[in-house]
């Protein structure tokens, strides 16, 4: 299969990188900076410079492309300026319609790629409770909830070129070099480690492994379509969270962070860390998708074997 990338070299393009060349896909990407993804990551067959603010993508990078997976988009992690959330907004939407346009040109052609995979996130459902929330579930309200319907929106459109559209309404990653776990793995070791809020939020979490094999698992097959929540099938407390990476790390984590703390340091981004989300990964499940690390413990115990 030839794929095509965006956020190659993000933290989970990185990692999906290796699993398409260890089992032989042929690995092209799109990025601002050709030859710093290159040297950050060899494994790339091919590059293309393309800025997802400035146009469509160059035709060539389309060319004989079966699949195409989107990862790109401004970090949500910091203070939410107004510089920032616009772009969070425009690196999603304006970058993956332009993406999406790009594919709907190509399709005039030539074969267009079969399928798109596109992240997309949790936070599509806001603050939740205690709701069980599948596939199914409507958005929610608040900044990034209106993102992720945007977001969404724009990779939809890709079906007008032929291509089967699926969206990962991904949780929070876990690995050891990316994702919520290192910034939360210095505080746990400097017994600064604790519950957030009240601790009773549901986070929805997933091992990058599992990230990466999904993706994998939407690209090979037909059936899975439209939305797919990445999570775990057991979500956890954050407190619960807390306390196992305190286990597996051998240090407390008692320490509170009050949520007026949180949302002074952060801002609108605290919302986030004091959300609860009981995320369920139902089309995952229902597609035959076997997840290899389930349990929170044991996967904290994997990243950091």
């Amino acid at each position: 299969m030839r794929v095509l990338l965006t956020g190659a070299t993000g933290f989970v393009g990185r990692a999906l990188v290796h699993a398409l060349m260890e089992r032989g896909d042929q690995r092209v990407a799109l990025t601002r900076d050709p030859t710093r993804a290159r040297m950050a990551l060899p494994g790339l067959m091919q590059t293309y410079a393309w800025d997802p603010l400035e146009g469509l993508p160059p035709a060539e990078a389309l060319e004989d492309v079966d699949a195409v997976v989107n990862l790109m988009g401004e970090s949500v992690a910091g203070r939410w300026t107004d510089e920032k959330r616009r772009a969070i907004l425009e690196t999603r939407e304006t970058g993956t319609r332009n993406l999406v346009l790009g594919m709907q040109m190509a399709a005039r052609t030539a074969p267009a790629p079969r399928v798109l995979v596109n992240a997309s996130a949790g936070g599509y459902y806001g603050h939740r409770g205690e709701e069980e929330l599948t596939e199914d579930a409507p958005p929610g309200e608040g900044f990034l909830a209106g993102v992720c319907v945007q977001w969404e929106a724009a990779a939809s459109r890709a079906s007008v070129a032929g291509a089967r559209v699926v969206m990962l309404r991904t949780g929070l990653v876990a690995g050891r070099d990316g994702g919520f776990l290192p910034p939360l793995s210095r505080l746990t070791r400097s017994g600064l480690s604790g519950p957030v809020g009240s601790g009773r939020q549901w986070w929805p979490w997933v091992h990058l492994d599992d990230m990466v094999g999904l993706i994998l698992h939407a690209l090979d097959n037909d059936d899975v379509q439209g939305p797919v929540n990445v999570c775990a099938p057991a979500p956890a407390r954050q407190w619960e969270v807390a306390r196992a990476l305190g286990r597996v790390l051998r240090r407390p984590a008692l320490m509170p962070a009050p949520a007026f703390a949180l949302r002074l340091t952060l801002g609108g981004f605290a919302s986030e860390l004091l959300n609860s989300r009981r995320v369920v990964p139902a089309a995952a499940l229902a597609s035959g998708y076997a997840f290899r690390h389930p349990d929170l413990r044991a996967a904290l115990r994997d990243i950091y074997a």
